[in-house]
């Protein structure tokens, strides 16, 4: 009997753990954004893609979406389309905001 009241205890002590966001410098090496806009967001792969350090949070986060469901469709955006599906909408918040803080 003393077994199953230690269980509830124990959940306790995980949930808190099972829940953390993961911080937006871990995402971006995670979903692979480093790969083209550089490990600062500042020196992109290729000159036509965008510096994206110190972009405001709110911008980024809208681009995400837009490159994610298709509403912004020009020849950058079909780059980033293949990985977009990988990003779920809190973490592109998280993404936006961590980028918002770089310079």
């Amino acid at each position: 009997m003393k077994r199953l009241l230690a269980l509830p205890a124990l959940w306790a002590l995980a949930l808190p753990m099972a829940f953390t966001a993961p911080d937006g410098a871990a995402l971006y090496v995670e979903k692979t954004c480093v790969a083209c806009h550089g490990a600062k967001a500042n020196k992109p792969l290729l000159p036509n893609y965008p510096k994206i350090a110190g972009q405001s949070a709110a911008y980024a986060e809208q681009q995400m979406k837009d490159i994610k469901s298709g509403a912004r469709a020009n020849a950058q955006a079909a780059a980033m389309k293949g990985i977009m599906h990988l990003v779920d909408d809190a973490e592109i918040k998280t993404l936006a905001g961590w980028l918002e803080t770089l310079k």
